[in-house]
């Protein structure tokens, strides 16, 4: 009793570091028009143009998202322990428009038999959501997998879902994004939407 508190950022400091050189890493790659991601056709087309415009607007520092990367990478690292490959990274080609663009993405795991994806949020309300399951469709198709799994760990639930492969045009998607013509492609993005203030397509709830 009667000690003084004192604060200290030394951790915080630690966190933010690594998030800041792991955004500064893939600077160069956000401004490339040539490079998009399995988040960019799964989401609103115009906000991958806000991105390659103002990358630097990405960089987000929140309690949020920092549990969910640091729960990310703890269960990555079991899964890894039961003999699963961890962040697998997955890339394709594609033309369009007589324009050569490379799709990239992230596999947050992958078993003989299965692409798992971790998802995490506030609540565990309406799971499975419909563009997680895109997304792990989108990975289904590009490794030539039959199966995947939906792991959601949220304040209240820790729930998974099997997603067994279906065909899916991702050339379409790729066009759809690069083409800017899906904004948004859900009524709720723009809510949560970086680009939002600045944004001519923002729909408002």
């Amino acid at each position: 009793m009667g000690e003084a508190l004192r604060e200290s950022h030394t951790v915080t400091s630690v966190l933010y570091r690594r998030v800041l050189e792991d955004h500064k890493k893939r600077m160069e790659e956000l401004r490339d028009p040539r490079v998009l991601y399995v988040t960019d056709i799964v989401s609103c087309s115009h906000k991958r143009r806000m991105r390659l415009e103002y990358p630097e607007l990405t960089l987000r520092f929140e309690p949020q998202l920092v549990l969910g990367s640091l729960l990310h990478e703890g269960l990555e690292r079991i899964l890894e322990e039961q003999g699963y490959r961890r962040e697998v990274e997955v890339a394709a080609e594609y033309e369009v428009l007589g324009t050569r663009v490379t799709l990239k993405g992230r596999v947050d795991a992958v078993g003989e038999d299965a692409v798992v994806e971790i998802k995490t949020g506030r609540s565990g309300q309406s799971l499975p959501h419909e563009h997680h399951i895109l997304q792990l469709q989108v990975y289904l198709n590009l490794l030539g997998m039959d199966r995947g799994v939906l792991v959601y760990i949220t304040p209240d639930r820790i729930a998974e879902y099997e997603v067994d492969r279906d065909p899916l045009d991702v050339k379409m998607l790729v066009e759809e994004t690069l083409l800017n013509v899906k904004h948004p492609r859900w009524h709720w993005e723009c809510r949560y939407c970086v680009f939002s203030k600045m944004c001519p397509y923002r729909v408002e709830q």
